[in-house]
């Protein structure tokens, strides 16, 4: 459980659970979890159950950003073309870590799931769904909370949907 004071971007991640009736358990840690090896490692947990927060965004019909939320299993990498073909935005890419700060209100390395400063279309990887617990982000470096992978879909109001490279892809390709 984290301080009573607990950091501002904890605490939003705190409240926006509590708002679906969910209490989290967030783990601080001395060390970072910035990467998802080091929250693995922390954790003693597998790779594959480090919830990988990555932002993406489209330009919005506005002429600003739509920002997409990917939530990725820890050895996965998104795979631009299967992630414009589920969200309908040929021309999505990786937001800049200056985009995913002011779109998510965390900084990268911390970036939650949940508790964002402005609604994101968030699509889940449906390899988290083979482990009975994963790990993500409480936002910040260094602290994490355990969550099912349904609770997990339920609390980002997430959509399940394939978004990664299969095994034999590149990994020298960028995505994630």
């Amino acid at each position: 459980m984290p301080d009573p004071v607990a950091p501002a971007a904890i605490q939003r991640v705190l409240d926006a659970a509590a708002r679906k009736g969910v209490t989290l358990q967030i783990q601080v840690f001395e060390t970072t979890t910035h990467t998802a090896e080091d929250a693995a490692r922390a954790l003693g947990a597998e790779l594959g159950q480090i919830v990988k927060s990555l932002v993406f965004v489209a330009p919005a019909d506005d002429g600003g950003l739509d920002p997409i939320l990917c939530l990725v299993s820890g050895p996965n990498r998104v795979d631009l073309a299967r992630l414009a073909a589920v969200t309908g935005h040929a021309d999505v890419r990786r937001a800049t870590a200056r985009e995913a700060g002011e779109l998510s209100g965390f900084t990268i390395g911390g970036i939650a799931p949940i508790g964002h400063l402005r609604p994101m279309r968030v699509i889940m990887d449906p390899d988290l769904g083979r482990f009975p617990t994963v790990w993500a982000a409480a936002g910040t470096s260094n602290a994490v909370f355990p969550v099912t992978p349904v609770t997990l879909r339920t609390l980002a109001n997430a959509t399940v949907a394939p978004l990664t490279e299969s095994p034999a892809a590149d990994t020298a390709r960028p995505g994630a």
